[in-house]
């Protein structure tokens, strides 16, 4: 009998001002899956870092791809969020029989059996997990991110639009890891005759 290996696929970091999106791609092994997987907006950083451990210790195969602020622009978020799925999906070590994805979109070029779920991050364990890899990979990465850019407080709000960030902005100008395409880096870099790029 072909066992069956489901993929599940979610992002995180699409309203952010800053940073790449990242989707991680999860199979996990049905005879091990770890307790307490939910999406990975409702439980505490602690736990998630936990999940994380227990994810990558018992499933069979785990894939993580960014789109970076350079992509976000020339596809929009939308298109780079797919493609980073896409490419999680194709970095797995396992290919998987069937893949579901969080949201309302299937990636074009899977080659495979797939399908949208909404809130599918809430109702499919590997989904879940695929939430809590997306986002504690992509958390870690702005907090490297945060010691080499120290004035715009990333270790703190993860690139999100906080009073704090969009303060670091107006002050400083934006750094390249930030989205221009955004709403409030637009509007900056429409009123800004000299943006500061090497911050």
């Amino acid at each position: 009998m072909t066992k069956i290996l489901l993929a599940g696929v979610d992002e995180a970091g699409r309203g952010p001002l800053a940073g790449p999106v990242s989707a991680a791609a999860v199979i996990l092994d049905p005879d091990n899956v770890p307790e307490g997987l939910a999406d990975s907006k409702v439980i505490t950083a602690a736990r998630r870092e936990e999940l994380y451990v227990e994810i990558m210790r018992s499933a069979l195969a785990v894939s993580v791809a960014f789109s970076s602020p350079d992509l976000i622009e020339r596809l929009n978020i939308r298109g780079a969020t797919l493609d980073a799925m896409r490419r999680a999906v194709r970095g797995l070590s396992l290919r998987p029989t069937t893949v579901e994805i969080d949201g309302k979109d299937v990636p074009h070029g899977l080659n495979l059996p797939a399908r949208a779920i909404i809130d599918g991050d809430a109702l499919v364990p590997a989904i879940s997990a695929a939430s809590i890899i997306a986002k504690v990979t992509r958390d870690r990465l702005m907090v490297k991110l945060a010691a080499e850019f120290p004035l715009y407080g990333f270790e703190r709000h993860m690139g999100y639009g906080t009073a704090e960030h969009t303060r670091a902005i107006d002050t400083h100008g934006p750094c390249r890891h930030h989205r221009r395409t955004f709403g409030r880096l637009k509007a900056y870099i429409a009123g800004s005759a000299d943006v500061p790029t090497t911050l």
